[in-house]
């Protein structure tokens, strides 16, 4: 039973040495094509910025780093379990050229990506050639012994390492080093693939930097949602005062009307009766929707899969619902959820023109939980998040719990809409 378990522990440490040297020898043949063009594509775009080229080009080309970055990111987990976080600033979707330009350059993860082009291909291109010279390079020595160094070095003293080989004994002796070269690489290739993850990490990993940037990005979503409560409270006071308000005054005049015509004119009494009762009935429907719009009593009730299925049968245009949510989320999520949906649905529906609406909830447990909701309509497109408009307001609210927002709407469509929102289910 020892033997077999210390079989198959070594025969999964073979495994893991030589796929580590074969990642490595891929990064290495990758590394450094890819990352000498994208500095130097970096370095001639911000140069040809001030005749105006570069403020086209350099947003693009600085996306294509963010991307290759992201790959190696996911590569340093996937394959060695390192995490590399990122705090890139959002641009918004409606900034001219000279904003976007210079609010990714003035951006540190940006910064650091840049820097990390240029680390990547001088260390960190040796870092990842190590593990595949210690897991190839012990084949050579192992080779010498049979007259390989006959035709590598051409009737001169060939060096293996730091033996020169000149006869069959040296060639036995080049074997003996690749041995312990290969026995190194056995204990040591896996660790040093490890060392070229942790060595971008030390670049791209924004570190404490990124603490700052979510104070920053936390004091922008308090303030947006304090702007939104304050806006949202008027709203609630203006529709009290022009609505329900408005029609309980008027019913207590009527009221007092008809106090007075009991005696003198009971039909005309009977008649104002009539049309108070009508009055309170409509007052007390728009209390109702008041109090819907402020938090739906389905969504108390039911949760927020029903309280979407719900709003799409009163829509004009017919709305398909799917619902995966194995539990609820946290009322205010719920809340804001449910209301970035409203407004996304909204928008649909008064611009979109398409004739059908798909509407897909679910959650995602990676990453400590997701709610992810996408809206889908095969309308005319060219949907934007721009000052002014209300996908513009869905994404500051869903910024409170730090959610957000991405929109894919090309000019005659379709157009998806898709919502993450951190969150557990209970």
């Amino acid at each position: 039973m020892t033997t077999n378990t210390d079989s198959g522990g070594f025969r999964a440490r073979a495994r893991e040495t030589v796929l580590a040297g074969v990642r490595g020898l891929v990064l290495a043949l990758v590394i450094l094509p890819v990352s000498v063009l994208c500095f130097v594509l970096v370095a001639v775009s911000v140069a040809l910025i001030p005749i105006g080229v570069g403020l086209v080009t350099t947003p693009w080309i600085l996306g294509g780093v963010r991307d290759v970055a992201d790959v190696r990111r996911r590569l340093a987990f996937e394959w060695c379990g390192v995490r590399i976080r990122s705090a890139y600033r959002a641009v918004p979707a409606d900034a001219n050229p000279w904003a976007r330009t210079f609010g990714m350059l003035g951006d540190p993860q940006v910064g650091r990506d840049v820097l990390w082009l240029f680390v990547d291909m001088t260390a960190g291109f040796v870092t990842a050639l190590l593990p595949a010279v210690l897991l190839f390079y012990p084949f050579e020595g192992f080779a010498l012994p049979t007259g390989l160094w006959r035709v590598l070095g051409e009737g001169e003293t060939y060096w293996y390492g730091f033996v020169p080989v000149s006869g069959q004994a040296t060639a036995f002796a080049a074997a003996a080093l690749g041995a312990v070269v290969l026995v190194a690489g056995f204990r040591y290739i896996p660790a040093l693939l490890t060392a070229h993850f942790r060595l971008t990490r030390a670049v791209l990993d924004p570190g404490k930097g990124e603490l700052v940037e979510r104070v920053r990005v936390l004091t922008e979503t308090r303030k947006d949602a304090v702007d939104t409560s304050a806006a949202e409270l008027r709203r609630i006071e203006r529709d009290l005062h022009d609505g329900a308000q408005a029609r309980l005054v008027a019913m207590g005049m009527d009221l007092g009307t008809i106090e007075m015509l009991l005696d003198k004119d009971p039909e005309k009494a009977r008649q104002l009766l009539a049309q108070t009762r009508r009055a309170s009935v409509e007052a007390l429907g728009e209390l109702r929707d008041l109090v819907r719009g402020i938090h739906p009593p389905v969504l108390a009730e039911r949760g927020l899969g029903d309280a979407v299925r719900a709003l799409a049968l009163r829509l004009p245009v017919p709305t398909e619902v799917s619902v995966e949510l194995p539990g609820r989320a946290d009322a205010p999520v719920e809340s804001a959820a449910y209301f970035a949906v409203s407004e996304v649905l909204t928008n649909a529906v008064k611009h979109s023109g398409a004739d059908r609406i798909w509407v897909d909830l679910h959650h995602v447990e990676e990453g400590g939980g997701m709610l992810r909701i996408s809206v889908t309509d095969h309308g005319r497109g060219g949907a934007v998040v721009g000052a002014g408009s209300g996908l513009a307001g869905v994404e500051r609210r869903l910024g409170t719990f730090d959610g957000v927002l991405a929109v894919s709407s090309p000019a005659g469509g379709p157009t998806m809409v898709t919502m993450e929102i951190p969150c557990a289910l209970s």
